[in-house]
């Protein structure tokens, strides 16, 4: 239990600085802040179970840094990839989108960031994750556990609610197909216009939804 909720910790530790790389991009390219993934809470866990993945498997490529570089570019896009295309199936939604990115699979995955995931791996697996690892083994054990147990608990909480939400937005969009325009129209402006904090938070994170669900209505009225 002890070595579980020890990974999970660093899972949310890496989520969270990956949660904070892509607000940073996005500050830099929009100019404002946006609270960039999927769930509510300030993490993205694409990053932390990268991340958890290559320091639990990348042992025997540490004495090869370009062998790590590979690995860790291959582990992040096939991982990316996977994400995109599970959750596009679920949601009928494409979260994300590369196809004007050169050298880019389906829009799901580009050379650009599989370089940067390469870069970023050999950063962790060398010089960051020894440093936090070292320091969260040295907290008192008991103090951990509930750290640990406690930010589980919430991430599980915000999977639940987060899925629920995002469920509602794809429920609406499918049914509203069957229904007349005007019920269409009223039925989304319900979603885009609630007061509820995590439908904005969501719809901020991702503002394609909103375009995805307005094109459903122009080609039921067209």
């Amino acid at each position: 239990m002890y070595t579980f909720l020890l990974y999970f910790l660093l899972f949310i530790i890496y989520s969270f600085i990956g949660w904070i790389m892509e607000v940073l991009v996005f500050l830099f390219q929009e100019r404002k802040f946006i609270n960039r993934g999927f769930l509510i809470g300030p993490y993205c866990p694409i990053y932390g179970f990268c991340s958890v993945f290559m320091i639990l498997t990348f042992h025997q490529y540490v004495d090869s840094p370009f062998v790590l570089f590979v690995m860790a570019s291959l582990l992040c896009t096939v991982i990316e990839y996977v994400t995109s295309f599970i959750m596009e199936k679920l949601f009928n939604t494409r979260w994300w989108d590369y196809s004007n990115v050169p050298f880019n699979i389906n829009g799901r995955v580009c050379l650009h960031n599989s370089v940067i995931f390469g870069i970023l791996g050999c950063l962790l697996v060398y010089f960051v994750n020894p440093v936090i690892e070292n320091f969260l083994r040295n907290i008192p054990s008991d103090l951990l556990m509930g750290l640990s147990t406690a930010l589980l608990s919430i991430f599980i909480a915000d999977n639940v609610t987060s899925f629920n939400i995002i469920s509602r937005v794809k429920s609406t969009a499918n049914t509203i197909l069957k229904d007349s325009t005007e019920e269409i129209t009223e039925k989304v402006k319900e979603i885009l216009r609630t007061k509820s904090f995590f439908n904005r938070r969501l719809l901020d994170a991702f503002p394609d939804l909103k375009s995805i669900i307005k094109e459903k209505i122009n080609n039921k009225k067209n």
